[in-house]
């Protein structure tokens, strides 16, 4: 059995990665083709109590390494209990952000060592990275101003504007490097717009 596509939907706060992660499991549902949505951190029930840790907010000053360790440990059950096994199965794994979102949020926001956040990812992951990753980019200060309108901020949309720009840059750099499987698509235009972009990522991965 062929292994299943790995696809990752990253942006910044108020990119409308929602909406568009709706968009791409009708798209799949439509063609028949069998898949697993998830996100991150999250993805299992260990993974999720990770979760509410990290975007809970909170008096005491989160340490940025302690925060890495925790997503990587989400990360790590998260690929044991449900990425693995989906596409060992041939079915196709839609995740709401991945590794790429790590580099971005503690790497660029956070300003850790790149080198560290590397060798965490080579440890937990090994070889597997995603077959398409699709970056929604929009500027962060629209972005924010849309997340505004959705309820009350989490810890890390709590954070100030320049962490998110830190963010976007670190996003971008990614896709720069590996333009091979990076898909960058402008948030700002019409959501029509939008899904065809991401229409035409997914029919260039069927084989």
């Amino acid at each position: 059995m062929a292994r299943g596509k790995f696809i990752t939907l990253e942006g910044g706060e108020g990119v409308g990665k929602s909406t568009n992660l709706r968009y791409l499991t009708d798209w799949l549902r439509a063609r028949e083709i069998p898949f697993v949505q998830t996100r991150e951190p999250g993805g299992t029930p260990l993974a999720e109590q990770l979760r509410e840790l990290l975007l809970c907010r909170r008096e005491e000053r989160v340490d940025p390494t302690a925060e890495l360790l925790m997503v990587f440990a989400a990360r790590a059950q998260h690929l044991a209990e449900v990425i693995l096994p989906a596409l060992e199965r041939g079915e196709w794994v839609v995740c709401d952000r991945f590794t790429d979102a790590t580099y971005a949020y503690q790497g660029g926001g956070r300003q850790l060592d790149l080198g560290l956040i590397a060798q965490l990812e080579q440890t937990v992951q090994g070889g597997l990275r995603p077959d398409r990753i699709l970056l929604l980019d929009l500027d962060p200060q629209v972005g924010l101003e849309r997340a505004s309108r959705t309820g009350a901020a989490d810890r890390f949309e709590s954070e100030q504007l320049a962490f998110f720009r830190r963010v976007r840059e670190a996003y971008l750099a990614r896709a720069e490097a590996d333009p091979a499987r990076y898909a960058v698509i402008d948030a700002a235009q019409a959501l029509e717009s939008v899904q065809r972009d991401l229409g035409e990522q997914l029919e260039s991965l069927l084989d």
